[in-house]
Order: C-alpha cells, then sequence, then structure tokens
C-alpha cells in the first residue's frame, strides 16, 4: 500500500518479481476458453444453491453470492479450482479443517456452514453471506487508519481469534484480505460508521511451493501462509501456537496504520528474512503523530520470540484496551 495511497499490486510491492515465459507467448494467441467457473451465475449448484452474482476470485477459489433453494437463506459460496479436487492429499486437508473450521461461533469470526462436493467432483464451502468489503479494500480507498478507527477492529478481532484458538484453531493465514468490515447501523444521524469485524478463512491457508532462497528457510519448500504476514516460527516450519496469530495481528495493526508492513523488502523472501535477521521499523518513525502506548503494544505483538510477545489474543485485546483507554481501565492494564 502506498503511504497514504492505495494498496500496491503484488508487481508494484516487489518490482523484482520475475514476469514468467513472456518471450514464449505466440505473437496471435487463440483466444481461450472461458474457465466455467467465472459463469455461474444463474445457475443451480448440486441442486441446493442458486448462484447469483460472483463476489471475487482468489488464487484457489471463485466467491459467488448465492440463495439455498430450500430455505432462502442467502449464503456466500468458494468454488475451489478444480486442480485442487485432484490433488487427494489437499482435498483431505481441506475437508479436515473446513470440519473443524464449521465449530467456529463467534459474531467476530467467519465459520463454514458446508463443504460440499457435486457429481462432477466441483467442491465448494457454504459460509454466511456479508454485507460489507474486505479491510484490504477499505484500507486501499481511504488510507491508514487512525488509532481511534483502527484500535477497536483490532480489539474485535482478538475476540475472535481468542474463540478460535480456546477451540484449538490455528488462523495462520491473517491478512487484512481475511477480515471483513461488516457496516453496523448508524445510533444517530450523521454519526461515525461503525464496522463489525470479522476474521474470515480459518484453517484455509494457501498452499505454495517456496522458490529456491526461500526453501532453504523451510523443511519441505512448501509455504502455507501469506509470507508478508508470516511469523518467524511459521517461516520456519515450526509448531504454531496462538501466538503465531498474535505476530500476524501484530503486522497487519502496523499496515493498518501506516499503509507499511515493518519488514520492507523487495521481494517475499527478502521480507521473510528481514523477519528472521532484524528488527521491525518503529510505526512512530513512519508516523511521529501515533500515540507511542498503541505502538508500544504493537512491537510487543511483533517480538521474533514467541515468548516474548503476549500469551493470547486476550492479553493483546487488553493491552490495546488499556493503551487506548485514558480512564481506569488503562490504570489498571497499563504496562
Amino acid at each position: 500500500m502506498e503511504e497514504g495511497g492505495g494498496r500496491r499490486s503484488p508487481r508494484e510491492r516487489y518490482p523484482d518479481l520475475p514476469d514468467g515465459n513472456a518471450d514464449t507467448i505466440p505473437r496471435s494467441p487463440a483466444p481461450l476458453s472461458p474457465d466455467p467457473l467465472t459463469t455461474l451465475s444463474g445457475q443451480v449448484l448440486d441442486r441446493r444453491y442458486r448462484v447469483g452474482s460472483r463476489l471475487g476470485e482468489g488464487g484457489m477459489s471463485y466467491v459467488y453470492r448465492a440463495e439455498e433453494i430450500e430455505t432462502g437463506r442467502i449464503v456466500a459460496l468458494k468454488i475451489l479450482l478444480p486442480r485442487l479436487s485432484r490433488d487427494p492429499a489437499s482435498v483431505e486437508r481441506l475437508r479436515r479443517e473446513a470440519t473443524i473450521a464449521m465449530r467456529l461461533d463467534h459474531p467476530n469470526v467467519c465459520p463454514i456452514l458446508r463443504l460440499g462436493e457435486t457429481p462432477e467432483r466441483l467442491i465448494y464451502l457454504v459460509m454466511p453471506f456479508l454485507e460489507g468489503e474486505p479491510l484490504s479494500e477499505h484500507e486501499s480507498r481511504r488510507g491508514p487508519f487512525s488509532a481511534a478507527e483502527g484500535v477497536p477492529l483490532l480489539i474485535q478481532m482478538c475476540h475472535g481469534l481468542q474463540h478460535a484458538h480456546e477451540l484449538l484453531i490455528i488462523h495462520r493465514d491473517l491478512k487484512p484480505e481475511n477480515v471483513m468490515l461488516v457496516p453496523l447501523p448508524a445510533e444517530k444521524l450523521g454519526a461515525p460508521q461503525e464496522f463489525r469485524a470479522v476474521v474470515m478463512d480459518f484453517g484455509l491457508a494457501k498452499e505454495r511451493r517456496a522458490g529456491s532462497e526461500l526453501a532453504k528457510l523451510t523443511a519441505t519448500g512448501i509455504v502455507l501462509g501469506t509470507p508478508e504476514f508470516m511469523s518467524p516460527e511459521q517461516i520456519r516450519g515450526k509448531p504454531l501456537d496462538g501466538r503465531s496469530d498474535v505476530y500476524a495481528l501484530g503486522v497487519l495493526a502496523f499496515e493498518l496504520f501506516t499503509g507499511r508492513l515493518p519488514f520492507p523488502g523487495k521481494s517475499a523472501q527478502e521480507t521473510m528474512i528481514a523477519r528472521l535477521r532484524g528488527q521491525p521499523l518503529k510505526l512512530r518513525e513512519v508516523r511521529p503523530d501515533f500515540p507511542p502506548k498503541v505502538e508500544a503494544v504493537i512491537t510487543r505483538a511483533l517480538a521474533m520470540d514467541p515468548g516474548e510477545r503476549y500469551g493470547s489474543m486476550t492479553e493483546l485485546a487488553l493491552a490495546f484496551e488499556a493503551a487506548h483507554s485514558p480512564g481506569l481501565l488503562g490504570r489498571i492494564f497499563r504496562r
């Protein structure tokens, strides 16, 4: 994300990324057949869902608004790419983690309602439909948040993630794209718009093959998660607990308030290596007007050693509240 501006594309954020086999593309390529997953609007999926408009797409799926025919309920359908269904290991992992995510029940997390498969072996996930927009899009449109705007959202995320951690569910891929902002009804005319933060995609960290430089940092060369937001122990392929999500939320918070990542680099690999060898940027060096007590909370969340971070999302939420509240709560919980 540009400072004070819109979110940059991966190409703009990492200008040294290779362009692929551009010189091998024919000068007059034959027109490609449309991906059937992009044209599901108006169809009935699995005799259960009347598919509506396409809401978005990513590296592993297309997302559609849909109506559940039997109940009339509006849901979101995540249609997984066919290549995923051809990999038995990926399908088994998805089934296992989707089953776990069905146990989530909290206003600040989005559960999976159902995992389905059509006779054509098309795998899809059913989730509640949320009226709102991803935090990443909101950031891109309006720029970095003030502490007054952002801290309440971070506290909500902490509460949702604590609920997941109590069920032994670690997110592993926390980032602005995986947080939905749902507008709340205005309490009075002209009041500032408030939002409910909803953490999405539990247990669905994307699997990707690491590059040669990054593969040296992992046991398998497989990366689960998004490199820019991964904790040092996740980069190293170590066992994870809730403190890994604490770290990722610290990265998310830093970007929320500055429009920048705490570990600069020209590539995802460089940012990951910097995370293992150096210290993050000082938030107030980027934004001198920012409250120092809130900066201190984020800095502790970004500690390289998990033992030096907050031990739980509840502790992190209390720290944010204390740093942001000048009254009795702040005096009680101030560190």
